[in-house]
């Protein structure tokens, strides 16, 4: 039985970003995607209800839906490298107990890891982002170490009114846990979900996006396809799921049980490819050309490449010198990675026509290639856009190029809600002939969202972005209130009250260690009391050692040699050169120590005689000659490895509170290591904006559009489908197309958000063996690569195991029958009644196939129609004389039937034996 509940991205949903559904294969709970919303929407999208002070956000029911079924969740699926499908995993991994096995592609680890550490880096830059709050909350619900899964999830904790934001160190480390597979790479998995057999294909759209195939033995295949795209980019291919040479589907997702897909752009009419590349550069080269800039806010890590490689490509054919500057602080790391990863790249990026040169210069780059030899690989020369610059943030760009020099600027992230995008756009708007040229419509409640609408509406009817035409740019105008969020260091009366109550926190700590440090003290006096004359001892060697440190605070130097002095007269040690214990400086000026040989001269006796005496030997820099040890057996010995594995069992055996002491003294050590930020605050503002610039939208999403989708959902034909992130209008459109195609399913669920679906119903599977007896009389009929046959027996529990044995009924047969015949009156020329065996065919008939065989055997065939195949007329034999003129019509009718009409005729026959063969025939 198959469950589907939207946890967020349903259908007919205003808000369809971000995407997250739970799926329920009978026991097994799946999380598919799971993405985060944009954190810092504007002001004017917050939603107030009745009766409430603080505003209530639309992530809020989405993020404790998730907090609520993490600990429950089997499996972990993610299917993009971007925020909406990946951005909020790393938090509830570390602070949500989602602690499933994860499963994606390598490039969808490596762009999401990027992704949400840019996104994370950047919202903690401009925001308090309160953790004790959300930690202490999870230690009370036990939702942080589970170390096991518990049957039913934890209690219910209120959710905090904030933004859910991970740390780096917890983006690292849920990125790292997520296990990478290789397209087209089935993975049987184990323990709950053993059974299930998961497949990922490439669904385009994004580096390493996956389309997933999961295959369950009693719930049947079930395919998960959101975002894709069937078509040729620069640096991707399309998605499998459309063979061009085979002219269909891609036959392995063919016809599934279930199809998850998404409507998003079921009612958007995309324009072509050509129109939208021309209109883009064309903008971008009168822009520079004008001496104005250009901003273009862009993602981090997913289609900024397919950005990169278009601009690529033009700067070197048309030779421009303008700068293009990329703001964001993993950009040189994401590049990194792209290029580690060339075999999954597509489209026309190679290392001849993308690199250093761009042109297509083989022998150029060979050249190159002879001279570093170190990088050798794919990707040492491609992907080197030496026209991008990389900037972390806006103050370094103006300090490398002026506001009034000519450059296009690609900021991070590109819904303009944080970060350098929009602290350039509040700066970029006002001057006139600036563009801002937008290629993604960003999530719904975002400033980018915003100007998107505002474009939009600003358009022609005929010219609006969903009617498959480009539209010009329009000159903004008026006024817009934005929030900017900084974060500014201390100053003044703040940076000295911070600082007196850094002082104070200090004091009060220290006045506690001294109070247990005389408890203990006093503890220790208790015990010791019989030592009484000892005690006054020591008690005056402390009184001595604290004068002599008195003494040689207020001496200074001259204090340290006459302590020096009296250290020696009382110890009664005469001439014997002693240093000073903790006295640096003194031992310093006393002795003189090197690594080898002690002293800054020494004689010695040496073998060689100087004509002036003995020879004397100087320091030197001491030589060890590494040896390779070995045993007796001629093994190397890896002290290391015993080294680790005592230090495993130790840490093993320790106790809780001991490793708690350990741990924290290991963080408090890293704290005190790391480089203390200056203190500061975070300062919100409130900033109007003159708007002046041009806006022009350019989609460069990479997405099918509704005639791509509407034209792949049929061809896929499947049993029963749900569609998921969709507007209404998308929604109600796909929906409406599917049912003017007889052929296609009627089954189609859109679920709201939270709202369950169920299909199929609840099987019992039972586990049954075969005695031999019975196994020797089957008879086997092959059907393509399967054997199937008809079996009838009685079914009997032996004491000595526990799957019960199917054995035949021959016996009770002959014995029933025996009894019957006796009883019975013999009559003379009757025979008994025997019941014939019924036939079953099992298979599917295609047409083509039929149509080939009997083209192979010499019988002629010709499809005329829907379903129809007429076979006989004009048939080649091997001999002229041998001629079949009659002519058999095959007819597919509803429900699998197969209607053979004819004459009774040799090709009747011929044309019937070849269907049966088709076939497996079964008898019962």
């Amino acid at each position: 039985m198959i469950t589907f509940t939207p946890l967020s991205g349903a259908a007919r949903s205003s808000q369809t970003k971000p995407l997250a559904y739970l799926l329920q294969v009978d026991d097994v709970r799946i999380l598919l995607d799971c993405g985060a919303p944009d954190w810092a929407p504007e002001p004017a999208h917050t939603i107030i209800p009745d009766g409430a002070e603080e505003p209530s956000y639309h992530w809020e029911t989405y993020c404790n839906s998730l907090r609520e079924c993490a600990p429950t969740i089997d499996l972990v699926l993610l299917s993009h490298g971007d925020l909406a499908h990946t951005g909020l995993y790393p938090y509830a991994y570390s602070r949500w107990g989602l602690k499933a096995p994860a499963y994606t592609t390598l490039p969808v680890q490596a762009m999401g890891r990027i992704a949400v550490s840019e996104d994370v880096e950047g919202i903690r830059d401009e925001e308090d982002v309160d953790d004790e709050d959300e930690a202490k909350s999870q230690q009370e619900s036990g939702a942080i170490e589970l170390a096991e899964r518990p049957s039913t999830p934890p209690p219910k904790t209120e959710g905090k009114k904030g933004k859910y934001v991970a740390t780096l160190t917890e983006v690292q480390d849920a990125f790292d846990s997520i296990n990478t597979l290789r397209y087209s790479q089935p993975t049987h998995l184990q323990g709950k979900c053993q059974g299930l057999t998961i497949i990922p294909f490439n669904a385009g759209h994004t580096l390493g996006g996956t389309i997933w195939k999961i295959r369950s033995p009693s719930s049947g295949t079930i395919l998960y396809a959101l975002n894709i795209n069937h078509m040729k980019e620069r640096h991707l291919d399309g998605t499998v799921l459309m063979r061009q040479a085979a002219g269909g589907v891609f036959e392995p997702l063919a016809r599934p049980d279930l199809l998850i897909t998404d409507a998003d752009r079921a009612s958007v009419v995309t324009s072509r490819r050509r129109e939208r590349d021309a209109a883009l550069i064309d903008t971008i080269t009168a822009t520079l050309t004008s001496r104005s800039s250009l901003l273009l806010p862009c993602d981090s890590s997913t289609r900024i490449l397919e950005l990169l490689v278009l601009l690529d490509q033009h700067w070197n054919y048309s030779r421009l010198r303008y700068p293009i500057c990329l703001l964001s602080r993993s950009g040189r790391e994401m590049l990194t990675f792209v290029r580690s990863m060339m075999e999954w790249l597509g489209g026309t990026v190679s290392k001849e026509d993308v690199g250093e040169e761009g042109t297509g210069n083989r022998q150029g780059h060979k050249r190159k290639r002879d001279d570093e030899g170190e990088e050798e690989a794919l990707g040492a020369f491609a992907l080197r856009f030496k026209h991008l610059e990389f900037f972390p943030n806006p103050q370094a760009l103006l300090q490398t190029y002026s506001s009034k020099d000519p450059k296009l600027i690609l900021a991070v992230p590109a819904s303009l809600s944080h970060g350098p995008s929009r602290n350039l756009f509040a700066d970029f708007a006002a001057v006139p002939d600036n563009v801002v040229l937008l290629t993604g419509r960003s999530e719904e409640g975002t400033l980018g969202r915003d100007l998107f609408e505002k474009w939009n509406d600003s358009q022609r009817p005929d010219d609006k972005w969903d009617k498959g035409k480009i539209g010009s740019n329009i000159m903004m105008d008026g006024a817009l209130r934005l929030r900017m969020n900084h974060k500014v260091p201390l100053q003044g009366a703040e940076l000295e009250a911070y600082q007196q109550k850094e002082r104070a926190a200090k004091e009060k700590e220290a006045a506690h260690q001294a109070a247990l440090a005389r408890n203990q003290r006093m503890l220790e006096a208790d015990e010791d009391e019989s030592d009484s004359d000892s005690d006054s001892d020591a008690d005056d060697e402390d009184e001595v050692r604290q004068a002599l440190e008195n003494d040689m605070e207020t001496d200074g130097a001259g204090g340290d040699q006459e302590v020096g002095r009296r250290r020696k007269t009382d110890r009664g040690t005469g001439d014997v050169d002693w240093g000073l214990d903790g006295d640096e400086g003194l031992t310093k000026q006393l002795l003189s120590f090197d690594i080898y040989i002690k002293g800054n001269v020494s004689k010695a006796t040496s073998f060689f005689k100087s004509a002036g005496g003995q020879t004397q030997r100087f320091r030197m820099f001491p030589y060890v000659e590494k040896k390779r040890r070995v045993d007796e057996y001629g093994e190397t010995i890896d002290v290391g490895m015993w080294l680790r594995k005592g230090k495993v069992l130790e840490e093993d055996a320790e106790t809780d509170e001991a490793k708690d002491y350990r741990l924290k003294t290991l963080a408090e050590e890293d704290a005190r290591k790391a480089i203390r930020e200056p203190p500061s605050k975070f300062v919100s503002s409130e900033l109007e904006v003159q708007l002046a610039c041009r806006l022009l939208f350019v989609d460069m999403e990479g997405l099918n559009d509704g005639r791509a989708v509407k034209t792949i959902v049929p061809q896929i034909n499947p049993r029963k489908m749900i569609i998921v992130h969709a507007p209404p209008s998308a929604t109600d459109a796909l929906i409406e197309s599917c049912a003017n195609i007889r052929a296609m399913t009627k089954d189609i669920f859109a679920p709201a958000v939270g709202e369950s679906v169920q299909i199929g119903q609840q099987t019992n599977s039972f586990s049954i063996s075969i005695s031999d007896e019975l196994l020797a009389t089957l008879k086997m009929s092959r059907f393509e690569d399967n054997e199937v046959g008809f079996v009838t027996g009685r079914i009997v529990a032996h004491a000595n195991s526990t799957i019960p044995v199917l054995e035949p009924v021959i016996t009770t047969v002959a014995k029933t029958a025996s009894q019957q015949a006796t009883l019975r009156p013999r009559t003379l020329g009757a025979r008994p009644t025997v019941t014939l065996p019924h036939s079953t065919m099992i298979g599917e008939l295609k047409l083509t196939s039929l149509k080939a065989r009997l083209a192979a055997i010499g019988v002629q065939a010709e499809l005329i129609g829907e379903g129809v195949l007429i076979c006989g007329a004009g048939a080649k034999r091997n001999t002229a004389s041998d001629t079949l003129g009659e002519s058999v019509a095959v007819r597919k009718t509803a429900k699998g039937k197969v209607e053979l009409d004819g004459n009774v005729s040799e090709v009747y026959y011929t044309v019937r034996r070849e269907i049966y063969n088709l076939h497996a025939l079964v008898a019962a």
